[in-house]
């Protein structure tokens, strides 16, 4: 886990932006769901066989023996405060949230055991044009960002049914090859055998490539979903990769699996993922309920900006009031709150702490401030302020304290 220290946080105050206008636009509404929830929710949502589940929560016992865990991940939780404030029956849902998620997992660039996330999920639209919106929309936000070169990949994942057909076909395949499979592979190969597919051991490679695909087997409707969706981003002129391989860490996906990614952060290159989960909602109870979502990592998309050389300048005052004296740093604290008051988009740093002129000078160099506004004992007898240039070369002013507010604002409308 790790700190966001005060030179970073204009980077993801960027991104979090960014993302919140995006969605805004595109008709989505945010929700703020617990850090905390059950741990019987994970494991009814994302599957006891997940490595997640299994390796990686977060999960203690409260004082009242019930058994809480950290969230691993947002949909889960988004999809139990739905259902808990009915906000999915006979609706439309376009819902968005953010914040930290927990996985005890091994460090490794843009991977944390505290990470955030930025999440997405529209409920009540079974057709594949939310899928293809929900893409192109990430299309677009990439765009906004300045992230050239991540690579979409697509798969289908077909219906529930579909996939416990083709699951025979994998286990009898993967079967014939058992000695050439990992201890892990071994253990999912009748718990979760399409995880396999997911492996990242380079000795499975041969063997995974050469599994039967389930493309194979998915029925028309299924294959018309997907057509329609890999026709739509050739319309939008978006690139894209079919990857049979792409199965998705998490139980709850079926049809429309997508992933960004990029070579440029390592082995773990998944910047954003997701997808339709249909059969979630009633999993945890629910009535059937079309779903589908996408998660972005922040931690990478940061890392990725920063490769890229994206990092926004670091925000700085317009001014920077130099007091000197103890009558002049306290009528200063007063007059700057004038002038917040006068000009609300004025941003104005008061030196507090005392301190020589040539200190305070420094002080207001450091903070990138345009202006330095100097009240001395001279200025405040005569009850004005000096302004001083600190990064052109202008001459000083000294203006009238009740006119400062007017001369500020035809300086900032420049």
């Amino acid at each position: 886990m790790h700190d966001i220290l005060p030179d970073q946080s204009p980077l993801w105050q960027h991104l979090e932006e960014t993302v919140r206008n995006l969605f805004q636009r595109y008709g989505y509404r945010e929700i703020r769901t617990p850090i905390l929830e059950m741990t019987e929710l994970f494991k009814r949502s994302i599957g006891e066989v997940t490595d997640i589940v299994e390796k990686e929560m977060y999960t203690f016992e409260d004082r009242n023996g019930d058994s809480l865990t950290l969230r691993p991940e947002g949909t889960a939780g988004c999809v139990r405060a739905c259902m808990e404030h009915g906000l999915l029956h006979n609706q439309v849902q376009r819902l968005w949230y953010q914040g930290p998620m927990f996985r005890h997992e091994r460090p490794q660039k843009g991977r944390y055991r505290q990470f955030h996330q930025i999440g997405l999920e529209a409920f009540g639209m079974p057709g594949p044009d939310i899928d293809l919106e929900v893409i192109l929309l990430t299309a677009r936000l990439w765009h906004e960002l300045g992230i050239e070169g991540l690579e979409l990949q697509i798969n289908s994942l077909g219906t529930a049914e579909e996939r416990r057909t083709y699951r025979e076909e994998l286990v009898a395949y993967l079967r014939r090859h058992e000695e050439q499979l990992d201890e892990d592979s071994r253990r999912r190969l009748e718990s979760n055998p399409l995880r396999i597919l997911d492996s990242k051991n380079p000795e499975m490679a041969e063997l995974i490539a050469a599994a039967p695909s389930l493309m194979e087997y998915l029925g028309e409707t299924s294959r018309e979903h997907f057509e329609m969706i890999t026709r739509g981003l050739a319309a939008a002129g978006q690139e894209y990769v079919v990857n049979p391989r792409l199965v998705r860490g998490l139980d709850y996906y079926s049809r429309t699996v997508f992933e960004w990614v990029t070579d440029r952060l390592g082995a773990q290159g998944t910047v954003c993922a997701g997808g339709r989960f249909d059969g979630l909602v009633e999993q945890l109870g629910g009535r059937p309920t079309p779903a589908v979502g996408f998660a972005i990592g922040l931690e990478r998309i940061i890392a990725v900006l920063e490769t890229l050389d994206r990092v926004p300048p670091a925000p700085a005052p317009d001014a920077y009031m130099v007091v000197m004296g103890e009558a002049a740093a306290e009528h200063g604290l007063v007059l700057a709150e004038r002038l917040r008051h006068a000009l609300p988009q004025l941003k104005l740093q008061v030196n507090c702490g005392g301190g020589s002129f040539k200190a305070q000078f420094k002080r207001a160099d450091r903070s990138g401030a345009r202006l330095a506004l100097i009240l001395g004992e001279d200025e405040l007898a005569n009850n004005r302020v000096s302004v001083k240039w600190l990064r052109e070369a202008r001459d000083q002013e000294t203006v009238g304290q009740e006119q400062l507010a007017d001369h500020l604002q035809s300086i900032l409308g420049e």
